[in-house]
């Protein structure tokens, strides 16, 4: 097995992120704020340990690695953005039990200097811009959701009651502009736009849901099969079971992309009804007894399987073609 001698492992988190650094078989630990200043330590750190360029790794959690990715790639230093659970299934074959920050950014240099994950490169501005604006929207929506909520909650002040409406009414128009500007940069790039095509024609995934899709998965080729996609998004099920004595019910792993998870929570609702092939999955399911998370994690990872095949193949979803081959 190749063996990497200079492998920077992360364990990344909201406001800070601790590096294990292994240099010819030594260890250095540390941790740094989650921010610019802590970026500058971690170089000056890294230039005293190493006083070479290094392969980084870190998990795909979302947003909290996504400036520390740019900056080292920046730095010139090789970058690999895993999903989760390859990390925690290289985790459980070397039977580590311990989980600290510390040992997680341990395992993930050694998962690096090991396996030699497949190498990140930043998306292109326009990705990165749909990236920004479909998050963006995703928090305006969350705060309407919150506005709503305190709306019923039986608040006595009327201040407050038309501080809250005037609030949801700036909200929507928020919205509205928002998703104006969405599908403008869509329209304006043919590879996103021809993608946001493929994605719609799969029954349930609308224009929004597409845009969100674009922006989290900034490149299908990362991405070996659907499996791997499903697994990104944290819609694989995960097993509890040991002999004979401990046996329970699978649930979704939920390792990997928060945002890619929940953003197939609402189209399943519609798809239920109106994609042909989710309908015989939930039927199935449902006349064996199955439990309505179960259904539901199994509908949104069929969602995001069926995504995956229209951006591989090119080819728009054809419901009535019962053996659509969706790469593995």
């Amino acid at each position: 097995m190749l063996y990497l001698h200079i492998a920077l492992g992360i364990d990344i988190a909201k406001d800070k992120f601790d590096v294990a650094l292994l240099n010819n078989g030594s260890s250095k630990l540390a941790q740094f704020e989650n921010n610019k200043t802590g970026f500058r330590k971690l170089t000056k750190w890294l230039k005293k340990h190493s006083g070479k360029k290094c392969t980084a790794c870190m998990e795909a959690t979302g947003r909290y690695g996504d400036e520390l990715a740019n900056y080292l790639y920046n730095q010139n230093h090789s970058v690999s953005v895993v999903n989760p659970a390859r990390i925690k299934a290289y985790r459980q074959s070397r039977q580590q039990r311990n989980k600290t920050d510390r040992e997680d950014a341990k395992i993930i240099a050694h998962f690096c200097a090991t396996q030699q994950p497949r190498l990140w490169s930043p998306p292109p501005a326009h990705i990165q811009e749909l990236q920004a604006l479909t998050r963006r929207l995703e928090a305006l929506k969350d705060d309407r959701t919150r506005e709503l909520n305190r709306r019923v909650s039986g608040i006595k002040s009327k201040i407050v009651q038309k501080d809250i409406e005037k609030h949801i009414a700036f909200l929507d128009k928020q919205i509205v502009k928002l998703q104006q500007q969405i599908n403008a940069l869509i329209d304006q790039h043919p590879d996103l736009r021809r993608k946001k095509e493929l994605l719609t024609s799969i029954k349930g995934i609308g224009d929004i849901t597409a845009a969100a899709f674009l922006g989290e998965v900034t490149d299908i080729d990362q991405f070996e099969s659907a499996q791997q996609l499903a697994a990104y998004a944290g819609l694989t099920p995960s097993q509890h079971q040991s002999g004979k004595s401990i046996s329970k019910p699978g649930r979704m792993s939920k390792q990997g992309n928060p945002r890619l998870r929940k953003l197939f929570y609402m189209p399943v609702k519609s798809a239920k009804r109106f994609n042909p092939i989710v309908k015989r999955l939930v039927t199935r399911m449902e006349k064996a007894g199955k439990p309505y998370h179960t259904i539901r994690g199994a509908a949104m990872r069929k969602l995001i399987h069926l995504a995956y095949g229209v951006l591989k193949t090119g080819q728009p979803f054809d419901p009535n073609y019962v053996n659509l081959q969706i790469p593995s």
